[in-house]
């Protein structure tokens, strides 16, 4: 009898230890099942450690990327253009679609798991936008993106150098043709901004010096600054505050940038999410960079030099929320996610919104954005569309041309759109840069014909 408790309490106890096991695998699997799923060791989504299932689209319902086939877009530019969007055969491109939101192509389910075959994620780019974009880069180093300020939807994201994913060349680290090729420019970068942050100067200004409508400036090609001179390629005469902006005038500013200090301008920079990482449909981005220097360093930190440095997507997002009168839309790249069979499946992407300065500074910076198209960009460059912009043609250092930066946005509520163009060491901003926003902001508009 004796023997007979002791096997049954034995066996109670490894009844008990089997539920609790399961109980903990359940937990364990309920909580960490999507990540196991797209651990490239598992076989159901991955073969040699390349993901099989799923596919990805455009928000048109392009078919740029069959994981089942490696199938890529059947026009070679449209493949070129979405090669950072979509990402690489090996997964060089860790913000792609590809790679850094496989778990949704995966398609996990927690009944299901990975047996369906994957899911169909849509990206709210525009393939055939991207291509336009991609065409107008023309080659030259640099990223392209436009979103609507109101949705969040990237229509357009291009980084160049690229490559055709089908025929990847052999990139060799003293080869400056393919310099970043896996760096996807729009989010993993920062740069020079140049005068396109005499925007935040600006901002500043306008809340804190009351009579900055009602000044007037003289600029005769240089300004002395404790000692130092600040330079503009020419003398832009008497002007006023518009003038001053429409001209781009570095003695204006630099000298406003010492009246307003280093702490203020470094706050509306924070204020203006140019300092931050942000998150794109979970991808990172690159944060800026301002250092508070004194008298003529503040002078060109006030016009967007010294160490200023601007991550493109965080500008595009800024241009979205001077639209927005202070307030937009946090881009994303995730329109949404379908069965391979088309049925909608709920994803964790929404609209959410961001602010920056107030309603008054930004409709005041709109007004003024939209003086510099008409006085200086020309508004016949862009088929009289409503656009507001600025320009910056940023100084990288002796013996390189500098950087050409354009961006804005339509003050148009029928397209909420602002984008950015950035060509390293394009030369002009507004005549290099613009020019490309031109052409794509046609194409844009074409499309809503």
């Amino acid at each position: 009898m004796k023997q007979v408790k002791q096997r049954t309490f034995l066996i109670a106890l490894l009844v008990l230890l089997l539920l609790t096991l399961t109980v903990v695998f359940c937990v364990k699997y309920a909580v960490n099942g999507a990540q196991w799923a797209d651990f490239s060791a598992n076989e159901h989504a991955f073969t040699d450690g390349r993901l099989s299932s799923g596919q990805i689209l455009d928000r048109n319902g392009t078919l740029l990327y069959d994981a089942a086939s490696g199938a890529y877009a059947d026009d070679e530019a449209i493949r070129q253009a979405t090669l950072h969007a979509v990402g690489d055969l090996d997964n060089n491109i860790a913000t792609s679609a590809k790679y850094a939101l496989r778990s949704h192509l995966v398609g996990y389910n927690f009944l299901t798991g990975t047996t369906t075959g994957g899911h169909k994620l849509y990206l709210t780019i525009d393939a055939d936008l991207c291509r336009t974009a991609y065409q107008a880069l023309d080659g030259r180093k640099g990223t392209v993106a436009v979103y609507n300020y109101e949705t969040g939807e990237v229509l357009c994201m291009v980084s160049s150098p690229t490559f055709d994913p089908l025929y990847p060349p052999e990139v060799h680290d003293d080869d400056s043709r393919y310099d970043g090729i896996y760096l996807n420019r729009f989010l993993s970068s920062s740069f020079t901004p140049g005068s396109v942050f005499k925007l935040v100067t600006a901002a500043a200004a306008i809340d804190k010096i009351p009579d900055i409508f009602d000044r007037t400036f003289t600029c005769t090609g240089h300004v002395d600054i404790e000692g130092d001179t600040i330079t503009c390629p020419h003398a832009h005469g008497e002007m006023d505050f518009y003038d001053a902006l429409a001209s781009s005038c570095n003695g204006v500013f630099a000298q406003l940038a010492v009246e307003l200090g280093g702490d203020t301008l470094r706050h509306y920079a924070v204020a203006a999410g140019l300092l931050d990482e942000h998150s794109i449909s979970t991808i990172p981005t690159e944060a800026g960079s301002f250092e508070v220097g004194t008298g003529s360093q503040l002078g060109w930190s006030g016009v967007g030099q010294y160490h200023d440095a601007v991550n493109p997507c965080s500008l595009l997002t800024l241009m979205g929320t001077i639209a927005g009168d202070g307030t937009a839309a946090q881009p994303r790249l995730i329109a949404r996610e379908t069965s391979m069979s088309g049925i909608s499946r709920t994803t964790d992407e929404g609209t959410e919104t961001v602010s920056t300065w107030s309603r008054t500074t930004c409709q005041a910076l709109r007004q003024m954005m939209r003086n510099n198209v008409i006085a200086t960009y020309g508004a016949a460059n862009f088929d009289d569309l409503p656009v507001c912009a600025k320009s910056g043609t940023a100084e990288v250092g002796e013996g390189h041309s500098p950087h050409a930066w354009f961006c804005g946005f339509l003050d148009d509520p029928d397209q909420p759109l602002a984008f950015v163009v950035l060509v390293e060491n394009g030369g002009s901003g507004a005549d290099v840069a613009g020019t490309i926003a031109a052409q794509v902001l046609r194409q844009v508009a074409a499309d809503n014909e």
